[in-house]
């Protein structure tokens, strides 16, 4: 190991990734699990939930509250069958989402928070959720997705025209009262290649200039009929589309958001990004997003920012796990996680990792999100593959670490981390340097508001010095 430390900087990919991670169709799943799974983690994780506070049923999700309703679709519950955001006006963080905000950003990973709510909603309201997302960092608020459509319950409560104002009301507020957060634009963009403008354009323009970031949601596949009918050909509660199609009205919608935006784009994603695998199979299903990852790389597309691929573990088969209909604590690999871990590994997927000089310690790191990182990078000499390799904390710091295209967390109780799974997948094949980086994200989760002006963006945290790191060569006994 060299005595050498260096700072560096981690910043943005060519086109971040996101993750859903819980909805109507699956559970959340703990974000020590995903990154184990996946090696890395994500810029961003995607949570879904509903605010209908003046319901009668709330805060019981839909499903629950309304068991014995007819339902045959599942948007016909009275309120979005969704977990439900028991923040706001007499709520309280202690519940989710804010369980789960927390374990995202402990590891070292923004929130996005998709809120379906109640458009005829008093300020008060507003203004009590902006608060309660104020100490996330740089999270992003996904207001009244799919905004376009006629399935959620906020677009059976006012027209359309009055939707896409309350989402300009809001992101005023949110930038009044959580200046931390960004809003998301999620309407359906251009959904004709024969037309020019979007859908429902004249309704939702005033939101183009409004929203801090845009997006589409696409499923190059779908069967959304799930779970009241099976997708069989022939049916008409299911779809497939061509993957270049996907993606040429993606391109499209940007540009015509551009246009209605005076010329000046902003960060684009798709905020949801599948294909079906009820109509396409498991295998089918991994070759469409790999497709279409492909053109993003093969275009250069620099104006797609990011995807969030929907979801981690899903009850139908959006997922790259199937919960286990058996054990919902248990998923079942499909061929898109290998895919999709292949694709968020290469190199247009992954932050950009720039060394900043020399450091001595102590060093005060600086988290300012995903996309915006102060670490350190330890050199660490290999003479061959090594048998044992873990690092030994003397703090109770918070850290991500990163060594040979793997990263580990590591929680503030936690003193010993093994990183021998750095080398399954990828063996050394003789002697070689590699860096052990490191990252310090909110331990709590949350931004301390008595770190100085900037707390609401950064979080910071001093490292007194350098981990014990125990490297061998060979077993224990021969």
């Amino acid at each position: 190991m060299s005595d050498k430390i260096y700072k560096i900087h981690m910043g943005k990919a060519n086109c971040a990734v996101d993750l859903g991670d819980g909805s109507e169709r699956g559970e959340y799943v703990d974000q020590d699990y995903i990154i184990n799974k996946l090696g890395r983690p994500h810029r961003s994780v995607s949570l879904m939930y509903c605010y209908y506070p003046k319901d009668k049923g709330w805060p019981v999700r839909a499903s629950k509250a309304f068991s014995s309703e007819n339902v045959s679709f599942q948007w016909d519950y009275p309120y979005d069958d969704y977990f439900t955001y028991k923040g706001g006006v007499g709520g309280t963080l202690d519940d989710e989402p804010f369980t789960c905000m927390r374990d995202v950003r402990r590891h070292g990973q923004d929130v996005t928070l998709t809120l379906t709510i109640d458009p005829t909603l008093d300020d008060e309201h507003l203004i009590a959720i902006a608060k309660d997302l104020s100490t996330f960092g740089r999270m992003i608020l996904r207001i009244n997705h799919e905004a376009t459509g006629d399935w959620f319950s906020f677009t059976k409560r006012a027209p359309y025209a009055d939707i896409a104002k309350f989402f300009v009301h809001f992101t005023e507020i949110i930038h009044e009262y959580a200046p931390n957060v960004k809003t998301l634009m999620c309407i359906g963009g251009i959904e004709n290649l024969d037309k020019t403008e979007m859908e429902m354009e004249e309704e939702f323009k005033c939101v183009v200039p409004a929203a801090d970031m845009w997006s589409v949601d696409k499923y190059m596949a779908l069967h959304w009929g799930w779970p009241y009918d099976v997708a069989e050909r022939g049916g008409n509660s299911h779809s497939r589309s061509k993957v270049s199609d996907t993606y040429e009205k993606t391109k499209r919608s940007y540009e015509r958001f551009k246009f209605l935006n005076g010329g000046e784009g902003k960060p684009m994603s798709m905020a949801e990004f599948n294909a079906d695998g009820d109509v396409t199979g498991p295998y089918e299903q991994a070759d469409m997003v790999k497709e279409f990852c492909d053109i993003l790389v093969k275009d250069n597309a620099k104006w797609f920012t990011s995807f969030t691929m929907y979801q981690f573990r899903d009850r139908g088969r959006l997922g790259l796990e199937i919960e286990d209909p058996n054990n919902p604590n248990v998923g079942i690999e499909q061929p898109l996680l290998k895919t999709y871990k292949e694709i968020i590994h290469s190199e247009w997927f992954t932050p950009s990792m720039d060394e900043e000089g020399e450091a001595q310690f102590p060093i005060k790191l600086r988290w300012g999100g995903a996309e915006d990182a102060e670490g350190i990078a330890i050199p660490v000499h290999f003479e061959k593959n090594p048998h044992f390799c873990e690092v030994v904390f003397e703090d109770d710091g918070n850290y991500m670490l990163e060594l040979n295209g793997k990263w580990f967390y590591k929680a503030p109780g936690t003193k010993t981390v093994d990183l021998m799974g750095a080398f399954f997948e990828k063996p050394l094949d003789g002697k070689c340097d590699l860096t052990l980086k490191l990252f310090a994200p909110p331990a709590t989760g949350e931004n301390d508001p008595s770190q100085g002006e900037d707390w609401a963006e950064n979080y910071y945290a001093t490292v007194e010095k350098l981990p014990k790191i125990r490297v061998r060569f060979e077993p224990v006994e021969l």
